[in-house]
């Protein structure tokens, strides 16, 4: 068995042959590896080849697949049972760490992904302000819900028009779009909706259009702008969350956020996510208030376990988080310094553990900076990392994720692979 014939047989029965549109490798081309097996920061495929792995699952396998001590906590749960749709003792543990260690949140209510989180969080922000309008930023993805998929229409002033078939124009019609870095687009909105915006929601760092860290000012920006016009101040966590700090992004930038979503790495890479808040505003979720929510596997056990032993040892290790940004920095340059010898239009940008290689000669700091980049180019590039040994996200608009299983050796050897892939691509 091979990753092709998977892949075959895959297409007869599963759309696109995948689960999750991304993995069907249709922005990059070729077969998706179908893999079988991580350890570390490595992965091996159904062809028995070998990987360094900068996915990550996405981003939640900070201390890498596999963790001894993750593994063994999901071992113990598991011996106790998969699921009760009832409360267990980890749940609450969970919410007590969570608590402790992002600042500003005094509840938490546990859901099953990010896409239930930010749904979540929305109808609490709806709830608790009586107003129906949401405001988010084009190239920003907040999870498959209707009134998320929203693309730009004409401008980014404009009302949302729904971006996927299947999602009505009643859904999308209260999602209004902004600029991501453009605080001017944002005010513009809330002059043209008087009273009615309930939140703003935002990526901290913008990383589902690569990775565009957010302009001097513009999250305070964002702040000052909800306090002024009665809104809520949302940050997407699902990516930045304990990956930039063991606070998130509101302990990275000093910036108080009202709610705050997170995703699959509150469970080590478990199916999980969770929306967290003030006690006024988390006290308006059911059963204690009108806003409902539920879900039979919320809280799962087995995912708690694998989360808590993650989260521990991050909360007892703090130095991971200087050596991934450490790392990723030094990646970052020594991805530019080799573009620039091979005279390869590259632009890297990175934040903390994060980063993502532009093949463009001008900076990128907004979601059309990132479009007008050269996605051939990173197609090509994509394949000759992968041929190297290199696992990329297959997609220009997805994170490079440095993890702390990734020692200077490893680092080292995925910048060998890019220097050569450079040279490859400049001798075509």
């Amino acid at each position: 068995m091979n990753s092709e014939d998977l892949f075959a047989r895959a297409k007869k029965v599963i759309p696109g042959g995948v689960n999750s549109p991304v993995r069907a490798f249709r922005a990059v081309g070729g077969t998706p590896l179908f893999l079988v097996r991580g350890e570390g920061c490595r992965v091996w495929d159904e062809d028995g080849r070998e990987y360094l792995d900068f996915v990550g699952s996405w981003g939640p396998l900070i201390l890498g697949h596999s963790h001894p001590a993750v593994l063994e906590a999901v071992s113990e749960a598991l011996r106790d049972g998969l699921s009760f749709g009832a409360p267990t003792a980890r749940e609450v543990e969970m919410a007590e760490l969570l608590t402790e260690i992002v600042p500003h949140i005094d509840m938490v209510r546990m859901v099953n992904s990010g896409t239930e989180a930010v749904m979540s969080a929305v109808r609490v922000a709806r709830g608790v302000t009586g107003r129906s309008k949401l405001i988010k930023f084009d190239g920003c993805y907040h999870g498959h819900s209707d009134a998320m998929l929203v693309g730009a229409g004409s401008g980014a002033l404009t009302q949302g028009v729904p971006d996927s078939a299947g999602v009505t124009a009643g859904a999308a019609q209260d999602t209004l779009l902004a600029a991501y870095n453009d605080l001017s687009t944002v005010s513009a909105l809330f002059e043209a909706n008087p009273g009615q915006i309930a939140a703003v929601i935002v990526e901290p760092v913008a990383a589902n259009m690569g990775v565009v860290p957010p302009a001097p000012g513009f999250l305070e920006g964002l702040r000052g702008l909800c306090d002024r016009y009665g809104a809520l101040l949302i940050f997407d966590e699902v990516i930045t969350g304990f990956r930039l700090g063991l606070g998130g992004a509101q302990e990275f930038f000093g910036v108080r956020a009202d709610l705050v979503t997170f995703g699959k790495i509150i469970g080590g890479g478990m199916p999980v996510g969770a929306y967290a808040g003030r006690r006024e505003l988390m006290g308006q979720v059911a059963p204690d208030g009108p806003v409902y929510q539920a879900g039979t596997l919320s809280g799962n056990p087995v995912a708690m376990a694998a989360g808590l032993s993650q989260l521990r040892i991050l909360r007892q290790h703090p130095e991971y988080y200087a050596q991934t940004a450490e790392n990723a920095a030094f990646m970052a340059e020594r991805l530019r310094e080799s573009a620039k010898k091979y005279g390869i239009p590259l632009r890297v940008n990175q934040c903390g553990a994060l980063l993502c290689p532009y093949f463009t000669q001008q900076p990128v700091d907004s979601f059309a900076a990132a479009k007008a980049s050269d996605t051939a180019l990173f197609r090509a590039y994509f394949h000759e990392m992968l041929s190297r040994g290199i696992y990329l996200a297959p997609s220009q608009y997805e994170a490079v994720f440095v993890n702390a299983c990734h020692g200077r050796q490893e680092i080292e050897a995925a910048c060998a692979a890019a220097d050569e892939s450079f040279a490859a691509l400049a001798a075509r």
